[in-house]
């Protein structure tokens, strides 16, 4: 499984809507057997988002942020899936057979990654049903 940062936000968010559903799943997952893929690009994004006092009404501090962020890298289930000397080709033949730009580019990052893993993205991002050549989940709709 490879998690995109909106479930890694939602989680953390105590204000969004989905937080409850987003912690109960990330802790059931990181405290699960199946490896969790926590890619850089997630956790980046992550760490911009929590830490914008222009999108959260309470952001976190930036020592916090990048707490939470080891505490998920420290969980025994998480790795950090690496771009595969097929990345360029991969992410590029995304980019060509769906014709992407814009913030579209950094779903296509993870799709990429996921294909190259052989992994399941899971996101709240309905963007992902438009890569047909990857298996997208929402766990915030199918618990």
């Amino acid at each position: 499984m490879l998690i995109d940062a909106n479930l890694l936000l939602f989680a953390v968010d105590q204000e969004s809507p989905f937080h409850d559903t987003a912690r109960a799943w990330l802790s059931d997952v990181l405290n699960g057997n199946r490896r969790v893929g926590l890619p850089w690009q997630s956790l980046t994004a992550f760490l911009r988002i929590s830490t914008h006092l222009g999108i959260s009404k309470q952001p976190l501090s930036p020592d916090d942020a990048w707490q939470q962020i080891e505490d998920w890298l420290a969980c025994a289930v998480t790795w950090i899936p690496l771009p595969t000397d097929r990345h360029a080709t991969t992410l590029g033949d995304l980019v060509k057979r769906h014709r992407l730009h814009g913030r579209a580019i950094t779903d296509a990052q993870l799709a990429a990654l996921a294909l190259e893993h052989g992994l399941t993205v899971y996101s709240a991002d309905t963007d992902f049903a438009g890569f047909s050549e990857v298996e997208w989940k929402n766990p915030l709709t199918t618990r």
